[in-house]
């Protein structure tokens, strides 16, 4: 159990020190990995950033995560997913445009006047609270490696060991602390885990 994203954070910094995992950026999915990234970023002595991205749910289940989109506009889709609900391209295009406008506009209110992000050549560890499905998570890789980055590390404090395990072959690495055999929410995981406000989250971008 971690205490809170703060403390889980902490620790995924430790972990990230004790492989020898260095940074030039630190990258944060918002609004929940921001209190994780960070003490992260402040450890490893480097900028703290953001990455945003939105799933795209199933018709009758939005939970389901049959793609994700990326605030520029990478896309990663699960085609296994796609083919076994028989979805159209139709209903795939028009929800990621709409997932991408609403990804893009939290990207640009995250970052209000900073400098644009300029990922190439750059060593880049990219944190959240936890990874479940990893939706999000595999389309921001996508838009980090295509931005040009050196590397991408994923760190968490807990995830899926299946979503842990196909990450793998996407990022250069994959940190998860714990990786619980019977994974259920992210939320388990933590004795407090309330939500993150957009404003406690910008917070931490200071």
């Amino acid at each position: 159990m971690f205490t809170n994203r703060t403390e889980a954070g902490e620790r995924v910094a430790a972990g990230l020190r004790e492989r020898g995992i260095e940074a030039d950026v630190v990258l944060a999915i918002p609004r929940g990995g921001l209190p994780v990234a960070r003490p992260v970023a402040d450890a490893l002595g480097v900028p703290l950033d953001v990455v945003v991205a939105r799933k795209v749910g199933a018709p009758d289940n939005p939970e389901l995560a049959v793609a994700a989109v990326a605030d520029d506009g990478t896309t990663w889709r699960n085609e296994a997913i796609i083919a076994s609900l028989d979805l159209d391209e139709a209903y795939l295009e028009r929800e990621t445009a709409r997932e991408h406008e609403a990804a893009a506009e939290k990207f640009r209110r995250y970052r209000g006047d900073r400098p644009a992000l300029d990922l190439a050549g750059e060593r880049v560890v990219i944190v959240d609270d936890g990874l479940a499905t990893g939706a999000t998570m595999r389309a921001c890789v996508r838009r980090v490696r295509d931005a040009g980055a050196a590397s991408v590390v994923v760190a968490v404090p807990v995830a899926s060991p299946q979503s842990a395990r196909e990450l793998a072959s996407q990022a250069d690495r994959v940190v998860a602390l714990e990786e619980p055999p019977g994974f259920g929410a992210v939320g388990r995981y933590y004795r407090e885990f309330g939500q993150v406000s957009d404003e406690d989250a910008m917070a931490l971008l200071e």
